[in-house]
Protein backbone atom coordinates (compact mmCIF):
# COMPACT_ATOMS: atom_id res chain seq x y z
CA UNK A 1 0.00 0.00 0.00
CA UNK A 2 2.69 2.39 0.96
CA UNK A 3 0.27 5.31 2.03
CA UNK A 4 1.94 5.79 5.62
CA UNK A 5 4.34 8.62 6.25
CA UNK A 6 5.91 8.58 9.44
CA UNK A 7 6.10 12.55 9.49
CA UNK A 8 2.30 12.67 10.43
CA UNK A 9 3.81 10.98 13.94
CA UNK A 10 7.29 11.81 14.07
CA UNK A 11 8.41 12.49 17.75
CA UNK A 12 4.75 11.78 19.17
CA UNK A 13 5.24 9.49 22.55
CA UNK A 14 5.75 6.06 20.41
CA UNK A 15 8.81 7.75 19.25
CA UNK A 16 9.97 9.01 22.69
CA UNK A 17 9.64 5.05 23.65
CA UNK A 18 10.87 3.50 20.49
CA UNK A 19 14.05 6.06 20.27
CA UNK A 20 14.65 5.95 24.33
CA UNK A 21 15.04 2.18 23.77
CA UNK A 22 16.93 1.74 20.48
CA UNK A 23 19.91 4.38 21.80
CA UNK A 24 20.23 2.61 25.19
CA UNK A 25 20.31 -0.52 23.72
CA UNK A 26 23.47 1.05 21.44
CA UNK A 27 25.11 2.31 24.16
CA UNK A 28 25.15 -1.11 25.88
CA UNK A 29 26.88 -2.65 22.64
CA UNK A 30 28.77 -0.08 22.70
CA UNK A 31 30.89 -0.94 25.95
CA UNK A 32 32.37 -3.06 23.95
CA UNK A 33 35.66 -1.99 21.48
CA UNK A 34 34.47 -4.60 19.07
CA UNK A 35 32.48 -3.53 16.19
CA UNK A 36 28.75 -4.53 15.57
CA UNK A 37 26.15 -3.68 13.08
CA UNK A 38 22.78 -1.83 13.09
CA UNK A 39 20.16 -3.02 10.77
CA UNK A 40 16.79 -0.68 10.38
CA UNK A 41 14.23 -2.77 8.07
CA UNK A 42 12.08 0.12 8.13
CA UNK A 43 13.91 3.19 8.29
CA UNK A 44 11.65 5.91 7.11
CA UNK A 45 12.79 9.73 5.76
CA UNK A 46 15.88 9.93 8.87
CA UNK A 47 15.12 12.93 9.49
CA UNK A 48 11.26 15.10 10.46
CA UNK A 49 10.40 18.73 9.81
CA UNK A 50 8.09 19.30 13.06
CA UNK A 51 7.02 22.45 11.25
CA UNK A 52 5.92 20.82 7.93
CA UNK A 53 2.31 20.55 6.98
CA UNK A 54 1.96 16.79 8.31
CA UNK A 55 3.32 17.55 11.55
CA UNK A 56 1.53 20.32 11.90
CA UNK A 57 -1.68 18.96 10.67
CA UNK A 58 -1.75 16.41 13.61
CA UNK A 59 0.61 18.04 16.38
CA UNK A 60 1.34 14.46 17.86
CA UNK A 61 5.01 16.11 18.68
CA UNK A 62 3.72 18.37 21.05
CA UNK A 63 2.46 15.92 23.61
CA UNK A 64 5.84 13.50 22.80
CA UNK A 65 9.41 15.03 22.41
CA UNK A 66 8.18 18.28 23.28
CA UNK A 67 6.76 17.77 26.73
CA UNK A 68 10.46 15.63 27.51
CA UNK A 69 12.32 18.54 25.27
CA UNK A 70 11.55 21.52 28.12
CA UNK A 71 12.00 19.31 30.81
CA UNK A 72 14.84 20.12 33.42
CA UNK A 73 15.30 17.25 35.19
CA UNK A 74 15.91 14.86 32.28
CA UNK A 75 17.29 10.67 33.69
CA UNK A 76 20.07 10.02 33.17
CA UNK A 77 19.17 7.32 30.94
CA UNK A 78 17.89 9.84 28.61
CA UNK A 79 20.81 11.44 28.11
CA UNK A 80 22.01 9.47 24.51
CA UNK A 81 18.30 10.00 22.86
CA UNK A 82 18.43 13.69 23.69
CA UNK A 83 21.86 14.11 22.45
CA UNK A 84 20.84 12.69 19.38
CA UNK A 85 17.95 15.01 19.13
CA UNK A 86 19.69 18.24 20.06
CA UNK A 87 22.15 17.23 17.53
CA UNK A 88 20.02 18.01 14.58
CA UNK A 89 18.51 21.02 16.18
CA UNK A 90 21.74 22.96 17.10
CA UNK A 91 20.10 26.52 17.22
CA UNK A 92 18.65 25.29 20.47
CA UNK A 93 14.86 24.85 19.00
CA UNK A 94 12.69 22.09 18.56
CA UNK A 95 12.77 22.36 14.35
CA UNK A 96 13.61 18.87 13.76
CA UNK A 97 12.99 15.16 14.74
CA UNK A 98 15.77 12.31 14.12
CA UNK A 99 14.26 8.89 13.48
CA UNK A 100 15.91 6.22 14.32
CA UNK A 101 18.19 5.96 11.86
CA UNK A 102 19.75 9.04 12.70
CA UNK A 103 19.76 8.61 15.82
CA UNK A 104 21.73 5.07 15.14
CA UNK A 105 24.40 7.67 13.08
CA UNK A 106 24.48 9.74 15.67
CA UNK A 107 25.27 7.50 18.72
CA UNK A 108 27.40 4.64 16.51
CA UNK A 109 31.62 5.06 16.15
CA UNK A 110 33.54 5.09 13.21
CA UNK A 111 34.45 1.33 13.06
CA UNK A 112 30.50 0.51 13.32
CA UNK A 113 28.09 -0.34 10.33
CA UNK A 114 24.44 0.76 9.31
CA UNK A 115 22.45 -1.13 7.08
CA UNK A 116 19.08 0.72 6.16
CA UNK A 117 16.34 -0.33 4.48
CA UNK A 118 13.10 2.22 3.48
CA UNK A 119 10.78 1.37 0.43
CA UNK A 120 8.42 4.27 0.13
CA UNK A 121 9.62 5.97 -3.50
CA UNK A 122 9.73 9.19 -1.61
CA UNK A 123 11.32 8.88 1.42
CA UNK A 124 14.00 6.64 0.25
CA UNK A 125 15.56 9.23 -1.62
CA UNK A 126 15.31 11.66 1.19
CA UNK A 127 17.12 8.62 3.98
CA UNK A 128 19.72 8.24 1.11
CA UNK A 129 20.83 11.80 1.13
CA UNK A 130 20.84 11.90 4.87
CA UNK A 131 23.55 9.18 4.85
CA UNK A 132 25.30 9.79 1.31
CA UNK A 133 28.19 11.34 3.16
CA UNK A 134 29.03 8.39 5.62
CA UNK A 135 31.02 5.99 4.70
CA UNK A 136 29.62 3.68 7.23
CA UNK A 137 26.27 3.36 5.91
CA UNK A 138 24.64 1.58 3.29
CA UNK A 139 20.78 2.59 2.24
CA UNK A 140 18.67 0.15 0.09
CA UNK A 141 14.96 0.71 -1.06
CA UNK A 142 12.94 -2.72 -0.67
CA UNK A 143 11.41 -4.83 1.31
CA UNK A 144 12.95 -4.67 5.06
CA UNK A 145 12.11 -8.45 6.35
CA UNK A 146 14.32 -9.64 3.43
CA UNK A 147 17.16 -7.51 5.01
CA UNK A 148 16.46 -10.22 7.98
CA UNK A 149 17.63 -13.33 5.65
CA UNK A 150 19.97 -11.33 3.14
CA UNK A 151 22.02 -9.22 5.59
CA UNK A 152 22.59 -11.91 8.71
CA UNK A 153 24.53 -12.66 10.23
CA UNK A 154 27.00 -9.63 10.41
CA UNK A 155 30.72 -10.34 9.64
CA UNK A 156 31.34 -8.72 13.62
CA UNK A 157 28.80 -11.61 14.78
CA UNK A 158 27.34 -8.85 16.80
CA UNK A 159 24.13 -6.33 16.14
CA UNK A 160 21.07 -4.34 16.93
CA UNK A 161 18.36 -5.12 13.94
CA UNK A 162 15.14 -2.57 14.47
CA UNK A 163 12.28 -3.80 13.32
CA UNK A 164 8.98 -0.61 12.82
CA UNK A 165 6.90 -1.61 9.72
CA UNK A 166 4.05 0.82 9.99
CA UNK A 167 1.60 -1.94 10.32
CA UNK A 168 -0.56 -0.49 7.42
CA UNK A 169 -1.52 -4.36 6.69
CA UNK A 170 -2.92 -6.85 9.11
CA UNK A 171 -0.34 -9.30 7.67
CA UNK A 172 2.20 -6.75 9.30
CA UNK A 173 1.69 -8.44 12.35
CA UNK A 174 2.71 -12.27 11.13
CA UNK A 175 5.41 -10.88 9.05
CA UNK A 176 7.87 -9.20 11.81
CA UNK A 177 7.34 -12.62 13.77
CA UNK A 178 8.63 -14.75 10.94
CA UNK A 179 11.20 -12.16 10.06
CA UNK A 180 12.66 -12.64 13.46
CA UNK A 181 12.45 -16.20 13.31
CA UNK A 182 14.21 -16.25 9.61
CA UNK A 183 16.83 -13.61 11.46
CA UNK A 184 17.36 -15.08 14.92
CA UNK A 185 17.93 -19.17 12.47
CA UNK A 186 20.87 -16.91 10.99
CA UNK A 187 22.19 -14.75 14.40
CA UNK A 188 21.19 -15.68 17.16
CA UNK A 189 23.26 -13.74 19.48
CA UNK A 190 21.83 -10.46 17.74
CA UNK A 191 19.21 -8.06 19.98
CA UNK A 192 16.44 -7.47 18.36
CA UNK A 193 13.76 -4.91 18.84
CA UNK A 194 10.73 -5.03 17.79
CA UNK A 195 8.00 -1.38 17.59
CA UNK A 196 4.42 -2.48 17.44
CA UNK A 197 1.53 -0.19 18.50
CA UNK A 198 -1.64 -1.00 20.09
CA UNK A 199 -4.54 -0.07 18.34
CA UNK A 200 -6.31 -3.32 19.23
CA UNK A 201 -4.91 -5.08 22.02
CA UNK A 202 -5.89 -8.86 20.48
CA UNK A 203 -3.58 -8.50 17.50
CA UNK A 204 -0.95 -7.57 20.17
CA UNK A 205 -1.97 -10.67 22.27
CA UNK A 206 -1.80 -12.99 19.14
CA UNK A 207 1.68 -11.49 17.99
CA UNK A 208 2.99 -12.53 21.03
CA UNK A 209 1.65 -15.75 21.54
CA UNK A 210 3.45 -16.51 17.91
CA UNK A 211 6.52 -14.98 19.16
CA UNK A 212 6.74 -17.44 22.16
CA UNK A 213 5.51 -19.95 19.77
CA UNK A 214 8.93 -19.72 18.17
CA UNK A 215 10.57 -21.37 21.14
CA UNK A 216 12.78 -18.05 21.34
CA UNK A 217 14.11 -17.33 24.69
CA UNK A 218 14.50 -13.46 26.48
CA UNK A 219 11.78 -11.81 25.38
CA UNK A 220 11.26 -8.59 26.68
CA UNK A 221 8.07 -6.53 26.88
CA UNK A 222 8.73 -2.50 27.20
CA UNK A 223 4.70 -0.85 26.75
CA UNK A 224 3.97 2.84 27.43
CA UNK A 225 0.09 3.31 27.37
CA UNK A 226 -1.30 7.25 27.13
CA UNK A 227 -4.81 5.91 27.25
CA UNK A 228 -6.72 2.65 28.18
CA UNK A 229 -7.09 0.18 25.54
CA UNK A 230 -10.04 0.56 23.17
CA UNK A 231 -11.90 -0.63 20.46
CA UNK A 232 -12.33 2.84 18.97
CA UNK A 233 -9.71 4.11 15.95
CA UNK A 234 -6.60 5.29 17.13
CA UNK A 235 -3.63 4.09 19.24
CA UNK A 236 -3.96 3.96 22.82
CA UNK A 237 -0.61 2.93 23.62
CA UNK A 238 3.06 1.74 21.82
CA UNK A 239 5.89 -1.09 22.89
CA UNK A 240 9.13 -2.63 22.39
CA UNK A 241 9.52 -6.31 22.20
CA UNK A 242 13.33 -7.48 22.73
CA UNK A 243 15.30 -10.42 21.78
CA UNK A 244 18.39 -10.85 24.29
CA UNK A 245 18.10 -7.51 26.00
CA UNK A 246 21.39 -6.13 27.12
CA UNK A 247 21.38 -6.91 31.15
CA UNK A 248 21.17 -3.38 32.18
CA UNK A 249 18.13 -2.74 29.98
CA UNK A 250 15.54 -4.08 31.80
CA UNK A 251 17.09 -2.10 35.41
CA UNK A 252 17.11 1.33 33.10
CA UNK A 253 13.54 1.03 31.81
CA UNK A 254 12.19 -0.01 35.02
CA UNK A 255 13.78 3.25 35.97
CA UNK A 256 13.25 6.17 33.35
CA UNK A 257 9.84 4.61 32.44
CA UNK A 258 7.19 6.25 35.26
CA UNK A 259 8.99 9.53 34.94
CA UNK A 260 8.22 9.30 30.89
CA UNK A 261 4.65 8.50 31.64
CA UNK A 262 4.47 11.33 33.90
CA UNK A 263 5.79 13.78 31.42
CA UNK A 264 4.23 12.57 28.84
CA UNK A 265 0.85 11.69 30.53
CA UNK A 266 0.68 14.07 33.09
CA UNK A 267 -3.37 13.32 33.82
CA UNK A 268 -2.06 9.54 34.91
CA UNK A 269 -4.23 7.61 31.80
CA UNK A 270 -3.04 4.45 30.69
CA UNK A 271 0.27 2.51 32.14
CA UNK A 272 3.86 1.71 31.69
CA UNK A 273 5.15 -1.66 32.29
CA UNK A 274 8.40 -3.90 31.50
CA UNK A 275 7.88 -7.23 31.52
CA UNK A 276 9.23 -10.63 30.11
CA UNK A 277 7.30 -12.21 28.08
CA UNK A 278 9.51 -15.57 28.01
CA UNK A 279 12.88 -15.15 30.55
CA UNK A 280 15.53 -16.83 30.23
Amino acid sequence: MLSYRHSFHAGNHADVLKHTVQSLIIESLKEKEKPFLYLDTHAGAGRYQLASPQAERTGEYLDGIARVWQQEDLPAELAPYISAVRAVNRSGQLRYYPGSPLIAGHLLRPQDTLQLTELHPSDYPLLRGEFQKDARATVTRGDGFIQLKAKLPPVSRRGLVLIDPPYEMKTDYQDVVKGISEGYKRFATGVYALWYPVVLRQQIKRMIHALEETGIRRIMQIELAVRPDSDQRGMTASGMIVINPPWKLEQQMTSVLPWLHKTLVPEGYGHATVSWIVPE
